[in-house]
């Protein structure tokens, strides 16, 4: 399994079956929207989904999910930028592939449910927004979450980044990894060929955006 981070929330998690493309419309930071054909399509909101018909499946909500090797689920959420009582609008996704399970966040409130967590479950990789300034997760509402769900790796978006252009400014991936206090890795891509693989205790892995 390789993960590969394109700027804002898009993520790209291959396997040798096929890719999974998570928020590819990367127009709204900037840059190019990221091709969903013959890929899984998953949104975290309908706003971040080009909903590819040359895609495999368009994901966009809540629900179960099995296709090329990939099992999925979606919870709904509160996004940061709504009230309570308001429709859940956003999805959080419980991804699992090979015997990798992986969580990804799209811009949620902070606060998670017990319910919510259990449709999680256990959580090998937790993928998150950490950029703040009332429009995602800021490094404090990201690091309560990673705490909550504990995972062993947690990868970072959304961050300040001077080649995007973000609807407000971001804070700095610095800010997010003092706050958690996990040790960094920096690579080009994640690559795991199972879970024995991953480390024994939480690491923050930051990623080139590619």
């Amino acid at each position: 399994m390789d993960i590969e981070y394109k700027g804002g929330n898009t993520v790209i998690i291959s396997t040798k079956g096929a890719n999974l493309i998570v928020d590819p419309k990367a127009s709204l930071v900037g840059l190019k929207d990221v091709s969903t054909k013959d890929a899984i399509e998953l949104a975290t909101e309908a706003r971040f989904a080009l909903t590819n018909d040359a895609a495999t499946l368009n994901i966009e909500g809540p629900g179960e999910y099995g296709v090329a090797g990939f099992d999925i689920k979606g919870v709904a959420a509160q996004r940061h930028l709504d009230t309570e009582g308001q429709p859940l609008a956003s999805t959080i996704y419980r991804v699992e592939a090979l015997d990798i399970r992986i969580a990804i966040f799209g811009n949620v409130y902070e606060k998670i449910s017990e319910t919510q967590l259990e449709d999680i479950g256990i959580v090998d990789i937790l993928i998150l927004p950490v950029g703040g300034s009332g429009y995602t997760l800021d490094a404090t509402g990201a690091a309560t979450i990673v705490r909550q769900v504990e995972p062993k790796v947690v990868i970072p978006v959304h961050y300040a980044d001077d080649g995007l252009t973000y609807e407000v400014p971001q804070d700095m991936f610095e800010t997010f990894a003092k706050e958690l206090g996990a040790p960094v890795e920096e690579v080009a891509k994640y690559k795991l060929k199972s879970s024995a693989q991953l480390p024994a205790t939480l690491t923050t892995i930051k990623l080139a955006r590619s």
